[in-house]
């Protein structure tokens, strides 16, 4: 699905403030800590809660496994400077659809452009890499955040479907971007 480019752990994004890169095991503590807060988990479908070291380590070795066969493309988030430890995660996975687009950060980290930042330049390496002619996301009703993010980054309403994970019965709100309007925007 993903082309080698993005299929080689040294594959990275650069913005202005953050590198987007691969996983490595050593990323599983500070991982474990962020997702771990109730208040970043429960926002998402398929953190669990509790989240501990071993979650962390597992999806590690997921994430690098399935990045390489280009099943699909998780990146940590990390600040330029400093210590360059994670901040949170985004990733494109498969869907019934095509490919979704989700992310998550640490709360410490929240309300600072990062989610926006970093959505912006997996959107842009997506759309130059594939052939795929939308991306969609979703978000929670009460994730009024993750909604103006993804409203900021041109994607745009679409409907409502259940809601998967921890929220299933619940709805979740569904916001698509397509490949004609991502060339619009650049």
């Amino acid at each position: 699905m993903f082309p080698d480019l993005a299929r080689d752990d040294v594959f990275r994004l650069e913005t202005r403030r953050l590198w987007l890169r691969w996983p490595q095991a050593s990323d599983a503590p500070v991982l474990a800590a962020l997702a771990g807060d109730w208040e970043v988990a429960r926002l998402t479908a398929y953190i669990p809660h509790p989240y501990g070291l071993e979650d962390a380590a597992g999806f590690v070795r997921d994430s690098r496994c399935g990045n390489s066969a280009g099943h699909h493309l998780r990146l940590v988030m990390t600040r330029k400077g400093g210590d360059r430890s994670p901040i949170g995660m985004i990733g494109l996975e498969p869907c019934a659809d095509g490919f979704n687009l989700g992310y998550w950060l640490g709360r410490a980290h929240w309300r600072h452009g990062f989610a926006a930042e970093a959505a912006g330049a997996m959107i842009d390496a997506f759309f130059l890499v594939t052939k795929a002619h939308a991306l969609t996301a979703a978000a929670l009703p009460e994730n009024a955040a993750s909604q103006a993010v993804l409203r900021r980054i041109g994607f745009q309403p679409v409907g409502e479907a259940p809601a998967p994970g921890r929220h299933a019965g619940a709805k979740a709100l569904l916001f698509a971007l397509d490949r004609e309007s991502w060339a619009r925007a650049a």
